[in-house]
């Protein structure tokens, strides 16, 4: 009895570390290459965008906007704050600086806070079809955010911000998508209103309201 006693508990434990070893090479992966955080991360884009300031008036831009990742700290629920420095150029060469905003991955969410509200902008582990609500850290109606993955590849990731347009006030389109192992690789926002005067009214003539289109030319690390 004493002598199987000992070989029965040796036996349980290599069983348990067996099990452990297995599990371990087999981790869970919840996504979180596709926001990768750390300090010096950079990423560069491609901007064009036209500003609408009434009915047959608008203006064209083209110019590239730089993301870095230049410090972080910690904040008072024990969590990394990174914040990102946003700047623009027309030449690649001379950064004027726009903003400072903010990223917490917080459990299992990614929180951007910019001019001080803050959006829920990807969940972890991201899902074909999975929504939340984005405005859910402030005081705001809910504004619900969906994930597809275009064409079905796993490495790419859209989010779905809104897909509305009544054609005849408004029209707000809104999505960005990752790439696995580099982060946001383009932003598209198109928000404008339309004339509703009733000699225009449902004619879609734009009469104010932006269209903004961000893609990726360059990352890395400084």
């Amino acid at each position: 009895m004493n002598k199987i006693l000992p070989a029965l508990l040796s036996g349980i434990f290599l069983m348990l570390f067996a099990c452990e070893r297995k599990l371990d090479e087999n981790p869970v992966d919840f996504g979180f290459d596709f926001q990768p955080l750390a300090i010096g991360n950079f990423w560069i884009y491609e901007v064009d965008q036209t500003v609408y300031f009434g009915e047959n008036d608008s203006e064209d831009y083209e110019f590239y906007v730089r993301d870095y990742i230049y410090t972080s700290y910690i904040n008072e629920e024990n969590e990394q704050v990174f914040v990102i420095e946003r700047s623009k150029s027309d030449d690649l060469t001379s950064w004027e600086p726009l903003e400072n905003y903010t990223l917490i991955l917080r459990q299992q969410v990614l929180i951007r806070t910019s001019q001080n509200q803050s959006t829920v902008a990807l969940v972890f582990p991201p899902k074909d079809g999975v929504s939340w609500n984005s405005a859910s850290y402030i005081n705001s109606p809910e504004d619900n955010f969906v994930i597809n993955y275009p064409s079905g590849n796993s490495n790419l990731l859209e989010v779905n911000q809104s897909e509305e347009d009544d054609l005849v006030t408004y029209r707000d389109i809104r999505y960005e998508i990752f790439e696995k192992g580099i982060g946001l690789i383009e932003d598209y926002e198109e928000v404008l209103t339309y004339c509703s005067r009733n000699d225009c009214l449902g004619d879609q003539l734009i009469d104010g309201g932006s269209k903004t289109h961000l893609k990726i030319t360059e990352y890395g690390q400084f």
